[in-house]
């Protein structure tokens, strides 16, 4: 009777250890740190000038860490992080309500915090007689109601820029025919170089970063609008001035929303963009940092020849 005791122990214990073993055998291996491994992320399109030069810098300061980016429309990053495909996604706006209550119900938990405060730029043809709109006069030309015909151009369907249009501008009016979906920003503002009737709306990094290249040849052979305020009654271009005391009217926020249980590359790079050095590079793009002090001074510009 003894020996059936310790039989049936033994039986128990062997089931538990195979169970614990099991368990743990199904736990995902760590293969990343902070700042070692690999790491694939999804980046709104919109984003894709400024967050280059992040990588660049990143990746140089930890050469162990390889970080391999997709950028892509803010619709589609977004769904690679509900569907697990990515820990990490660089956006412009934080998850909705329904998109909380599913990574909740997934045991997927979010957090996410606003990097910097950007802008949507209203890109106009050099020789475009109209240089100036109130945001009346932008509902009618997005909605197609507007006196004089444009061609309004964004970027692709699922773009934060055309759901910013959307929310902000439109507050759900509908949108008229005139509207065309380009192959990402770069696209838009050829567009709009080659056709003086067209309107486009990009991302403020694809006109004012000066680190890049792209930005750099478009700003002469374009034009940037000027949005009325109507507190202030004055126009203002998305200026970083302009952004960070909200004076132009189309200001949005960059975001990261990451999913990581342990100190991995994902929260290695997410505190990099929120450190001194991520947000200074934000700032030489032009976008307003929100994790660090930006002094803005007046100054007055002396025209007389000398």
């Amino acid at each position: 009777m003894m020996q059936w005791w310790k039989n049936i122990a033994v039986f128990t214990y062997s089931l538990v250890l195979f169970a614990a073993c099991d368990e743990i055998s199904s736990v995902p291996k760590v293969t990343d740190t902070l700042s070692s491994g690999t790491l694939d992320i999804s980046v709104d399109e919109t984003y894709k000038p400024v967050m280059d030069e992040e990588l660049k810098v990143f990746m140089s300061t930890y050469p162990d860490a390889k970080i391999k980016v997709s950028y892509k429309p803010e619709a589609d990053a977004i769904k690679d992080y509900l569907e697990g495909k990515t820990r990490l996604v660089i956006v412009s706006r934080p998850l909705t309500e329904a998109e909380n209550e599913y990574c909740l119900k997934v045991k997927n938990v979010p957090s996410s915090l606003a990097l910097a405060k950007d802008a949507i730029a209203i890109v106009l043809n050099k020789n475009a007689k109209d240089t100036t709109f109130n945001t009346l006069q932008l509902k009618g030309i997005v909605g197609g109601q507007y006196a004089q015909k444009y061609t309004v151009v964004f970027d692709n369907e699922g773009s934060s820029t055309l759901k910013f249009i959307k929310d902000s501008l439109m507050r759900n009016e509908p949108l008229g025919k005139n509207l065309y979906a380009a192959k990402g920003n770069e696209e838009v503002i050829e567009y709009v170089m080659k056709n003086q009737e067209a309107i486009g709306f990009v991302g403020l990094s694809f006109v004012s970063n000066t680190m890049d290249s792209t930005a750099e040849r478009f700003s002469t052979k374009i034009q940037i609008a000027g949005i009325l305020n109507d507190s202030t009654q004055q126009y203002y271009k998305p200026y970083q001035a302009d952004i960070a005391l909200k004076l132009y009217p189309l200001v949005r926020r960059m975001t990261y929303i990451k999913n990581e249980t342990y100190p991995g590359l994902a929260t290695g790079f997410s505190n990099f963009l929120a450190s001194d050095v991520g947000q200074l590079i934000m700032g030489h793009a032009r976008l307003v940092p929100l994790r660090m002090s930006l002094v803005i001074r007046e100054a007055q510009i002396n025209t007389e020849q000398q």
